[in-house]
């Protein structure tokens, strides 16, 4: 069975819905993403995900024109590219030329979806992570949103959206927008459903696209409790499927984009075996009973010296 899409606000072509992270914790060189690409769009991905920050556009760029170069993909037009605008260019004056660089990275004429990284701006010139704590700037929604739209109508970007938005952040985007933000892409696993936010997403046709659907595991910021759950390992062996296949499934069934991240041939190939069978409703019971908790806290977004000083203002309390 083909990878279905699913429609953005925009009207613009369907994002495939399952697309391949490229941000990688431990950082790996720009050989090992160009690789994992190439396997990637052989084995039939064709949703990737980067930023500017991740490193990871120009090795993207050179896999993706090395296989339309070797007829794997036949135009560019066959790929979903998602990039994101980083703090210290989320500034007005700033998001033109960071969306000029990034399609230069790329070596492409237009991405398809461009989001802003995080709801903070930082010092402009400083491409850095963790960004210095006296750094942090409050984000002035109205000017960069606008400067935002002005990349859609320039056809540089297809779609436009956010990335870490809550709730509230969010509404005050959707309150001053004139194209409203297509995608929020947010943490979204069976430990942390958002159910509220996915609420707020869909009444104001806005698609959650998932990252950390396994709980981010193995980085500095992740969580094991995916993972080593005892209700999704039942349900897996249940059903003959990895718990990783039992996430990717419950959230694909939920409507939602989701994004993966490893680079291993095999479980790359395991990823795309989701789409030809269904969690019961028993099942999708048992995962809604979860405890729930948020795992990428985004602590490194805080400062005494920024507009958010806690976790809890970042979240706007929903930890």
């Amino acid at each position: 069975m083909g990878m279905p899409d699913i429609k953005l606000s925009s009207g613009c072509r369907g994002m495939p819905v399952l697309g391949l992270g490229t941000a990688a914790d431990p950082p790996v060189d720009s050989q090992t993403i160009y690789q994992a690409v190439s396997l990637a769009i052989e084995l039939g991905y064709r949703h990737f995900d980067t930023a500017a920050l991740y490193n990871s556009e120009q090795p993207t760029g050179e896999a993706m024109a090395a296989a339309l170069q070797c007829g794997i993909i036949k135009s560019r037009d066959e790929l979903f590219i998602t990039s994101k605008l980083w703090c210290s260019d989320s500034h007005g004056e700033h998001v033109l030329p960071a969306i000029q660089k990034t399609l230069k990275n790329l070596n492409v004429d237009y991405i398809d979806l461009y989001l802003i990284h995080w709801p903070v701006s930082s010092t402009p010139g400083n491409y850095e992570y963790p960004i210095k704590k006296e750094d942090f700037l409050p984000m002035d929604y109205k000017s960069v949103w606008a400067a935002m739209e002005e990349c859609q109508r320039l056809g540089l970007t297809k779609s436009i959206g956010v990335s870490n938005f809550s709730c509230k952040k969010l509404s005050d985007v959707l309150a001053v927008a004139k194209i409203p933000p297509a995608v929020n892409q947010v943490e979204v696993n069976p430990c942390w459903q958002q159910k509220k936010l996915r609420e707020l997403c869909k009444d104001n046709g806005v698609l959650v696209v998932a990252y950390a659907v396994l709980g981010a595991v193995g980085t500095f910021y992740g969580t094991n409790r995916v993972m080593e759950s005892e209700v999704l390992k039942e349900i897996a062996k249940a059903r003959g499927k990895t718990v990783p296949q039992i996430c990717l499934r419950w959230a694909h069934e939920q409507g939602l984009g989701v994004l993966v991240k490893s680079f291993n041939k095999e479980r790359m190939k395991q990823n795309l075996e989701i789409f030809n069978w269904a969690l019961s409703e028993d099942e999708f019971r048992k995962i809604s009973e979860i405890p729930q908790s948020r795992a990428c806290l985004g602590k490194d977004y805080t400062s005494v010296h920024g507009p958010y000083n806690t976790i809890e203002e970042l979240w706007d309390g929903e930890l």
